[in-house]
């Protein structure tokens, strides 16, 4: 995120002094020259308001688009604690549905507990497939799931019956639990078609009309108190800031989204 500070010619929709966000490899840089439909307003560089530019509209479209979201139903959120997961949970709550959020530590169950989930699971304390079992024998209407692995193992072994898997991401694969079993994807491929259940991919970038949208929906949440864009608590300043910035996010210690200021 940061502010425009020159335009090409012929670009109407953005001038100089905008506030922006802009998703792309290369962000850690003072300037960035970028596409201007690939960037998108934001009220202001606040820390209540920048993580819903890029995370937060990333799961309301996630939700809406892919998983075609309703209420009353069973919601499971991987990642939960997360930039992204944050603001999955807090709109499957507020849309009326039942939350479950996984995460890594007890303070994470715990910041989970502040948002409103209604089942927090610490995965490295419980099992996860043994507590979705146990506790919802009627499995999980609809996951947001961004980890892979063995975590989307463990949510396609406990989809409901006309479930919907959103594929957000495979993080896992940073730490080397990619679940190439070369025998899964059959296994895969069975066990949705016994449940008749679906499998779906999400890319922001293909709706760059419905951002503008989504963004200001989650901007009147937060300003009205019903929605918490947490940031991580700790604070990195510059570019020599940033091999620790990425280490604390590869091991999973961030809460929130994480934000380094250049």
């Amino acid at each position: 995120a940061g502010v425009v500070v020159d335009v090409g010619e012929g670009v109407t929709s953005i001038k100089v002094g905008d506030n922006v966000a802009y998703s792309s490899i290369g962000a850690f840089s003072e300037y960035l020259e970028v596409p201007v439909t690939k960037v998108i307003k934001s009220p202001d560089l606040s820390p209540a308001l920048v993580p819903l530019t890029t995370c937060g509209v990333s799961a309301s479209l996630a939700l809406e688009k892919a998983g075609e979201m309703t209420s009353n139903e069973t919601v499971f959120v991987s990642a939960a604690a997360g930039a992204t997961g944050q603001f999955a949970v807090q709109l499957a709550k507020l849309a009326g549905n039942h939350v479950i959020g996984a995460c890594s530590s007890d303070e994470k169950v715990e910041y989970l507990k502040s948002l409103g989930v209604d089942r927090p699971i610490n995965y490295k304390k419980e099992n996860l497939n043994d507590v979705l079992k146990k506790e919802y024998p009627n499995g999980i209407d609809l996951a947001f799931e961004g980890v892979g692995g063995d975590m989307f193992k463990a949510v396609l072994d406990n989809i409901a019956i006309f479930g919907r898997i959103i594929v957000f991401g495979n993080c896992s694969h940073y730490h080397g639990d990619a679940g190439n079993d070369p025998q899964y994807g059959y296994v895969q491929n069975r066990k949705m078609q016994l449940r008749s259940a679906s499998l779906r991919g999400f890319q922001r970038r293909h709706h760059p009309k419905d951002e503008p949208e989504h963004l200001n929906r989650l901007v009147k949440l937060v300003r009205e108190g019903k929605l918490k864009a947490g940031i991580d608590p700790t604070i990195f300043q510059g570019f020599e800031s940033i091999p620790k910035a990425l280490e604390r996010l590869y091991t999973q210690k961030n809460i929130g989204k994480l934000i380094v200021r250049l």
